[in-house]
């Protein structure tokens, strides 16, 4: 016998009975699945995945040997979307929107008078914005880079 479940009250519960050839299924949506047969091959399968996917697995196996357990947590990383414009009274804002974990933003070259300010979202995912005054530099193309888990993107717009 085979048991997935995912710590939580109502959460996902998928089972395999081998003795008799049975599966069950118990408030998981269809993206819950085996990743093959579960009498080979006893892996989850969650595609594609969401934020609400994330949390701690347990797995229940009980065979002639014995009782064997394993747990499992997923951490869900978004990639933010990432736009770089020009404000007359901000000046050049770079923006990383709805990224998990927040996306980090740094100005090529370095500049001193950046700011930034940070949302957070209901669903926990972080948007992360960048301000700076690019008045003062002689360089005619701002660029950010933001750096994060799932992606690296550099942008640059040019200001003349």
């Amino acid at each position: 016998m085979v048991t997935w479940k995912k710590k939580c009250s109502s959460c996902c519960l998928l089972a395999y009975r081998g003795d008799h050839n049975k599966t069950s299924k118990i408030n998981c949506s269809e993206r819950i699945v085996w990743k093959r047969s579960p009498d080979s091959d006893p892996a989850l399968r969650i595609y594609p995945v969401n934020l609400g996917d994330e949390g701690n697995y347990t797995c229940e196996i009980i065979n002639s040997e014995g009782n064997f357990y394993f747990s499992s947590s997923l951490t869900v990383i978004v990639p933010p979307a990432v736009t770089l414009t020009y404000d007359k009274s901000r000046g050049v804002v770079c923006q990383a929107s709805a990224g998990k974990p927040a996306a980090d933003i740094s100005w090529i070259p370095a500049s001193n008078h950046s700011t930034e300010e940070e949302f957070h979202h209901p669903n926990g995912t972080v948007t992360r914005v960048s301000y700076t005054d690019w008045g003062s530099s002689t360089l005619p193309t701002a660029t950010c880079l933001v750096t994060h888990p799932a992606t690296n993107q550099t942008l640059s717009i040019d200001l003349t």
